[in-house]
């Protein structure tokens, strides 16, 4: 999870109670230099989107108001003023409750973005680091909007992804909350092809809005649907049968090819699906091996899509298309991680 960069664009992810969690005392705003406890008035848009489409507005970081705590890993956070306010009253109404959060991450700057992805095309080049670091500008931690939380149960710290997940009971109590307090969840199992994210329980994002987050909640729509950015259809998704894989892997594989299909404006996803164990060959996993310079592929699959293009296309697709059996190809290194090789007729 939370350390470990992943494909489809990291965050970075990340108690309180009776630990030395964040805390009102402990918040010192950045830019007034002194402890705050209300809720400031001040010019932004809290409904802003920022997603792999939409970057960050440009005065957005010469306008924002944030406030700092040390959570109980002894990491700061920084979180925007009003954000932060109604996250306090979260934790205090979770608390009182006997569930205990903390806030692993929050505001990431342009700037420590751009300083991650220097140093990862650095180390392991463009292409890598294209696959595994956020673009600068284009993540939503850039707003201070958006948290990303961790637990602490029966008193440890549950920080990793595949810790976190462990806790669907807690992850629902948290949520029934959110929007009572302006917050909601921001990436939804089964929309990844228009969040861009896998399910993160854990990532929540302010919009002040009570009203608009409960029906954003209620309503399980996504922020881009709500915004009329994109047009939320259902999606059709067949992971069939192998011999080869389990259908967790096969899930694995789906996610990450939604979440690559979320950065085709304007494209509409409609179904996708699971090519057969046909295409598991030494032949193939020969093919995929000769189109990296780097990576050693120990597995093959095949993913079909079929989708629809833009009325008016900007990219390399026919405006106003039905796209057929568009073709994914993923290999698995030997790490166990998958990622997406080649896509395309």
């Amino acid at each position: 999870m939370k350390h470990n960069m992943i494909y489809v664009c990291a965050a970075l992810l990340m108690m309180g109670g009776l630990m030395a969690g964040c805390s009102n005392g402990a918040a010192v705003s950045s830019s007034a230099g002194q402890q705050s406890s209300e809720a400031e008035s001040y010019d932004i848009n809290y409904m802003v989107l920022v997603n792999k489409l939409n970057p960050l507005p440009e005065d957005w970081e010469a306008n924002l108001k944030v406030e700092h705590c040390t959570n109980s890993l002894g990491d700061d956070v920084e979180v925007e003023v009003n954000a932060y306010k109604e996250y306090l009253a979260l934790k205090e109404e979770l608390e009182a409750e006997g569930i205990h959060v903390d806030l692993d991450s929050a505001r990431r700057t342009v700037e420590a973005q751009q300083e991650i992805m220097d140093r990862f095309t650095e180390k392991y080049g463009a292409d890598y680091a294209a696959k595994v670091v956020a673009v600068p500008g284009y993540s939503e931690h850039h707003t201070g909007l958006a948290l990303d939380l961790y637990l602490n149960v029966d008193g440890k710290d549950i920080i990793e992804n595949e810790d976190l997940v462990q806790y669907p009971e807690i992850w629902a109590k948290i949520h029934d909350k959110l929007a009572a307090h302006g917050f909601i969840l921001r990436y939804l199992e089964g929309k990844e092809q228009i969040t861009g994210y896998a399910y993160e329980p854990w990532h929540i994002r302010y919009i002040q809005d009570k009203e608009k987050a409960k029906e954003i909640m209620d309503t399980g729509v996504t922020l881009e649907g709500y915004l009329g950015a994109v047009n939320e259809t259902d999606v059709t998704v067949d992971l069939g049968k192998s011999a080869v894989y389990s259908e967790e892997e096969l899930k694995e594989m789906a996610v990450l090819i939604k979440c690559q299909f979320a950065a085709w404006k304007d494209c509409e996803l409609h179904s996708i699906r699971y090519a057969g164990d046909e295409a598991v060959s030494e032949e193939n996993l020969k093919w995929i091996n000769s189109m990296s310079e780097t990576a050693e592929y120990v597995k093959v699959a095949e993913f079909l899509m079929d989708f629809h293009s833009p009325k008016v296309s900007e990219n390399a697709f026919e405006s106003d298309m039905e796209y057929k059996n568009y073709q994914w190809w993923l290999g698995c290194d030997q790490e166990g991680s998958w990622e997406i090789v080649s896509w395309g007729y």
